[in-house]
């Protein structure tokens, strides 16, 4: 299978301006814009990542842009204005996110450049002449996003967001001119911003580069990822800690499943299949969101971080006794499950399961609690509890630590002080 044929079958192609065949006919030189309105990435960024890394693996040159000039303006978006960032920001930014790509793209060789470097020393004049006179404002206003802003009264666009796309225009011809490059890769929302770069170096020098857009990742809602949406899954640990992050894959629907393992990991699309076809059969055992969530960790996170979360998530959630942890794989289960301490002397004569129910917050009461026991809806250590007047005892924590669970879910570890 050549690499456009796979990149077809894995369904990351949704726009070219030309036939992928003929694009990857020979070695390219891509770019890929990130912005720097954060300090990290998310799962929506991380998969056009992913396309770039497979790019690598192929044999083509990389580049990232940081957008530390455009970042400043921000790109047209469904409602309101973009916040502006100050230059601090943005570079403090830069940093940070290029760390995240050296920790994903592993030994794969890139480079990172700012448009910044270019764009703040633009001349005004200059920049008319040579790059305004090739965008019509016939053409400009079509746009979905400018058209719908235009006919908004209550949310007028402003020059500063009209002028994004002549601005990565410029990007990819400098880019062009600079490096050499002639493959331009985005999400699909930007794919009009994208074309603005390959009609300005055909007009403007007379030549023929190109543009792929991936499609959007989606929730299991079908809203894209990110932080305007509410729902971004952070690459950096402090803001989506790698357990949670771990968590977000093997909670996946079934429904998608077989999408998230195409973009999202490096595995043949035989193996997929294959395991596609396990999970079909026994779906139970979530195979795939395991597979998944193991292997998209490990990229973001490393081996040591994902298997803590792995042991961790299948004492709290599955068949492994909590006694049975590391003290690594401990530590990741009590900084992320709700737990209840409870002290020696409070535990001499028994401590009311009920009422750590209601401390740890699986149940609204006592009333509550003692109805989801006599309901049997409460395990202790892996034994269903029966009887609301249940005490915990001092055997019942001889490790220190014993888990109670409420449902597939719900769950509370108790901790002897």
């Amino acid at each position: 299978m050549t690499l456009s044929e796979e990149l077809k079958a894995r369904g990351l192609i949704e726009h070219s301006s030309t036939a992928p065949e003929k694009i990857f006919s020979v070695p390219r030189t891509v770019y890929l814009g990130v912005d720097p309105t954060s300090d990290s990435m998310q799962v929506g960024n991380l998969a056009v990542v992913l396309l770039m890394k497979r790019l690598g693996e192929a044999g083509h040159k990389l580049i990232f842009l940081v957008g530390g000039a455009t970042g400043m303006i921000g790109d047209p978006k469904e409602t309101g204005e973009r916040v502006m960032l100050d230059e601090k920001t943005a570079t403090r930014n830069t940093r940070a996110l290029k760390t995240q790509l050296k920790n994903i793209l592993g030994g794969i060789s890139f480079k990172l450049v700012d448009n910044a470097d270019w764009l703040a020393k633009q001349k005004l004049l200059p920049f008319l002449r040579d790059v305004g006179k090739y965008f019509t404002i016939n053409d400009l206003i079509k746009r979905e996003v400018i058209r719908r802003r235009i006919e908004n009264p209550d949310d007028s666009i402003s020059y500063t967001e009209f002028s994004y796309a002549l601005l990565q225009g410029l990007d990819y011809l400098t880019l062009h001119e600079k490096y050499g490059v002639d493959l331009q890769i985005g999400g699909s929302d930007q794919w009009t911003n994208i074309l603005s770069g390959v009609d300005l170096i055909h007009k403007r020098l007379g030549k023929d580069v190109y543009a792929l857009g991936m499609p959007l990742v989606t929730d299991a809602t079908g809203k894209k990822f990110g932080k305007s949406e509410g729902n971004a899954i952070w690459l950096d640990a402090k803001k989506t800690s790698p357990f949670r992050f771990y968590q977000f894959w093997i909670n996946l629907p079934d429904a998608d499943i077989d999408k998230y393992l195409k973009v999202y990991t490096f595995l043949s699309l035989v193996e997929i299949g294959a395991l596609i076809e396990l999970h079909r059969r026994n779906p139970g055992e979530r195979q795939a969101q395991e597979t998944l969530s193991r292997l998209v960790t490990e990229i973001v996170h490393g081996p040591a971080a994902t298997a803590q979360c792995a042991a961790a998530s299948d004492a709290l959630f599955g068949d492994t006794p909590f006694n049975e942890l590391s003290r690594d794989a401990l530590a990741v289960a009590l900084s992320e499950a709700p737990s209840v301490e409870i002290s020696r002397r409070g535990i001499a004569e028994g401590y009311s399961l009920a009422e750590a129910l209601v401390t740890g917050g699986l149940a609204s009461s006592k009333s509550d609690a003692r109805r989801l026991i006599e309901g049997r809806g409460i395990t202790l250590s892996g034994q269903t509890i029966s009887d609301p007047d249940q005490k915990v005892y001092n055997g019942d924590l001889s490790s220190g630590y014993a888990l109670v669970r409420k449902g597939r879910q719900g769950v509370l570890i108790l901790v002897l002080k």
